[in-house]
Formats: structure tokens, sequence, C-alpha cells
């Protein structure tokens, strides 16, 4: 199956939240999903650094960053932790940086765009929380999908995502 999301919006319209279509693709992974862990942190990747150290067992890190364009919250180092700790995908609203390089790792990575400056490293953020992104509402827990076609959440794995993704 190439397009994941249509598919997911035909067979489950009413269970399937949208975020809006602003997201471009970055990981060498082009179809992605999982559990969601959210963080919520702006110019500080702190807790993104803390995340992608954990085992990610298939799940899916989102990062709220408030869409902020001066700061990369996710570089190549971050994404090859999280490609070795066995994470699905990283969807940040905000900013990464390095593209290239994590263009060839096997880990979808979806953000706003790319800006080469770094974060800050003060601890600052907030983990396991409800986000929303663009009136999205996520919960930590909930399913997220995405593809070419963009990003969506429901409040549960969708069968058919499941069988596509392994």
């Amino acid at each position: 199956m190439l397009d994941l999301l249509p598919e997911l919006c035909d067979h489950y319209p009413q269970h399937v939240r949208l975020f809006p279509p602003i997201f471009k693709r970055f990981g060498g992974r082009n179809i992605f999903g999982g559990e969601v862990v959210t963080i919520r942190c702006f110019e500080d990747n702190s807790l993104v650094r803390t995340a992608v150290a954990e085992p990610g067992l298939g799940k899916v890190l989102l990062i709220d960053g408030g869409g902020m364009s001066r700061r990369a919250l996710l570089g190549d180092m971050l994404a090859q932790k999280a490609v070795d700790n066995g994470w699905s995908g990283i969807v940040v609203f905000g900013y990464i940086r390095d593209v290239n390089a994590i263009a060839a790792m096997d880990i979808g990575v979806m953000a706003l765009g790319a800006v080469p400056m770094k974060t800050d490293k003060r601890g600052l953020g907030d983990r396991d929380i409800e986000v929303n992104i663009g009136g999205c509402v996520v919960h930590p827990g909930d399913s997220l999908y995405a593809d070419a076609n963009g990003v969506l959440v429901a409040d549960e794995p969708l069968s058919i995502a499941q069988q596509e993704i392994k």
C-alpha cells in the first residue's frame, strides 16, 4: 500500500483527526506510525535528547515546538539515536536541521521545515502531556500515522495501519 492515510480516512473517517497540511517529509522512511509520546519544548531540545535515548519500541515522538523557526529541535545526532533505539518516527511542530543526513536514515521524520541553528540546552519543557497541533488535540498514547499525504491521529491503533507499518 503506497498511500496509507487515504485508506485510513476511507475506512475510519469517524476515528481519525488530521493535522493541518503544513508538514514536510525529511526522514528516509516514507510511511510510519505508532503510539505517541509527546513533548512540548521551545528552543530547547533537552527532553528530545532524553526521549530518543530510551527504547522507542516502534513509537512516534511528537514534539510541539510551537511552530517556532529560530532553532532546530532535531538534528542528525538525535535522529540517529532514535533510529538506534527503535523509534518509528518523529513529528516536529517546529524545525529540524541536518536534513541530508536525516534523509538517509531509516526513520520517519516530518517537520515544518529546516533551520541550521541548534537549540539551547536548559532542561526546559514538558513530557507526556496533551498537545494541540493546529487544532488537532493529541494525547500521549494516541496512535499517529504519517505518509506523503500528511499526518493523522486516532485514539487507538487502526488495524489496517498496523498491518502496513509492520
